[in-house]
């Protein structure tokens, strides 16, 4: 149906989808900064997030910690401890593991409420450049939004993603009219923290 209503109304589609991809943008981008964050147990944690921990019946060991640079966060009775890097749930684990020795039965809880680390940057020929912060997934078509769109200059057909993976640069090619089109969808992908999107 898709390709049926390209074809047909090419222009009418292609403003449908950037005002779609424009309001998806604009609901990550105006999320407010305060508001606790949804997200899942392999979520990995990054300098700057705010991290809730609970210990069922002991008052004395809830509070809110802060990821510090370095990654490290530090909690009563274990000292200082690495937080960034790792999901949700491999920290929670470890946290129970070793206040385990101080109380017994531990039942604890950790969320994250507040993301800070989440950042991606786009740079080049779109109207807003800058390192936008993020509190949940975005893909290419939304980041570009964020950043208010290509200019009229851009490279269309040569945007690159560059990702840092295993201490190198992986680049990513991305060509806006093919994607937007809908003839290579699968080439959205979502971008992860620390990329970098490049329009030429």
């Amino acid at each position: 149906m898709l390709k049926c209503v390209l074809s047909t109304r090419p222009l009418a589609c292609s403003l449908f989808l950037f005002a779609l991809m424009l309001s998806s943008g604009r609901s990550h981008a105006e999320e407010g900064a305060g508001k606790a964050a949804v997200v899942s147990g392999d979520y990995l944690i990054g300098p700057g997030d705010q991290l809730g921990i609970e210990v069922w019946k002991d008052p004395s060991l809830t509070r809110t910690v802060v990821v510090l640079p370095d990654g490290k966060i530090v909690f009563p009775l274990i000292g200082e401890l690495t937080a960034g890097g790792k999901s949700v749930e491999s920290l929670k684990k470890e946290i129970a593991q070793r206040i385990e020795a101080y109380v017994p039965d531990t039942v604890l809880t950790l969320e994250v409420k507040q993301i800070n680390s989440l950042f991606i940057y786009v740079l080049g020929r779109v109207n807003n450049p800058g390192r936008p912060q993020l509190t949940g997934n975005v893909n290419v078509l939304q980041a570009l939004a964020m950043a208010g769109g290509l200019n009229p200059f851009a490279r269309r057909s040569d945007i690159r993603i560059l990702r840092q993976e295993g201490g190198k640069t992986r680049v990513i090619h991305f060509n806006y009219d093919e994607v937007t089109s809908g003839e290579r969808m699968e080439d959205n992908i979502e971008l992860k923290r620390g990329d970098v999107l490049f329009v030429p």
